[in-house]
This record gives C-alpha cells, structure tokens and sequence, in this order.
C-alpha cells in the first residue's frame, strides 16, 4: 500500500470522526445559551465531509479504497472520543472543550501525514486541508475563551 493511501484511510478515519463530532456538538448546543457556536460547529461537521469525499475521490482517482474502516487500535487513539461523553452533559464550555481535543487530535493526524513520502498532488491537498484544520481548531479555542 502506498504512503498516500496510508495516510489517506487514517485521514478519512479522523475526518469521519471530526464530522460526527462536530454535528453531535453542534446538535447539542443549539439549544444553549450559545446558539451560534452551533451555527459555527456544523459549519466545520460540513467543512470536514467536503474534506473527507475529496480525499475518498482522490484515493479512486489512484485505485485506492481509502473509505473502509481503520483498525480498531486506531479507534482507540481517536480525539472525538470524548466528545461522546461531553455531549451527554449539559456545559457548553465541556463540550467546546472536547471539540478541541478533537480538533488537536485531528492536527496531529494531518502532520503525521505530511513527515510521510506522499505524491505532490495528494500532499497539495493535505497541505490545504491541514492549514483548514489548524485554523478550524484555532477558531474553537477563540469560541471557548470568548464564552
């Protein structure tokens, strides 16, 4: 298996996650005291399926199927995880909390990905996606200090 299409299927893995977890964390507090952070969190839920289908269409293009599931090892390594719990209670300020777990969980996937021998155009796209991803979890930081 090629380095892009390692990287890819952990990328996927880690973008699926990121898209649950936002949409969870959104979901949850569209009803809080902080609606708009809802508005700001499904936003991003949606940034990370866009993301998500072009590394997917990226890895056919090559004859890869990077869509199938990671290891149960790396389930275990996932930020998202715990958000699940954070969404169960009812602080906002917690569950901004798990976002950012999750969103520096995903920024560390996405270096993971560049230190490897990926092909230009595909370490093109994680470039983008990843200055995305650091500015997405920057702008949840801003939200948890501002709240």
């Amino acid at each position: 298996m090629s380095d892009d299409a390692k990287a890819a299927k952990e990328l996927v893995e880690t973008l699926k996650d990121g898209e649950r977890g936002f949409a969870d964390a959104a979901e949850k507090l569209r009803d809080s005291d902080h609606p708009e952070w809802a508005t700001t969190l499904q936003r991003l839920s949606e940034q990370r399926a866009g993301f998500h289908r072009e590394i997917v269409a990226m890895g056919h293009e090559y004859g890869d199927d990077v869509d199938e599931s990671g290891s149960a090892a790396a389930a275990l390594h996932r930020g998202w995880i715990a958000l699940k719990d954070a969404v169960t209670g009812d602080s906002p300020d917690s569950v901004l909390g798990a976002a950012v777990t999750g969103e520096d969980h995903a920024v560390q996937e996405y270096e993971k990905a560049l230190e490897q021998d990926l092909s230009a155009g595909f370490r093109e796209v994680v470039s983008r996606q990843h200055a995305d991803v650091v500015a997405a979890r920057d702008e949840v930081k801003a939200l948890q200090t501002a709240g």
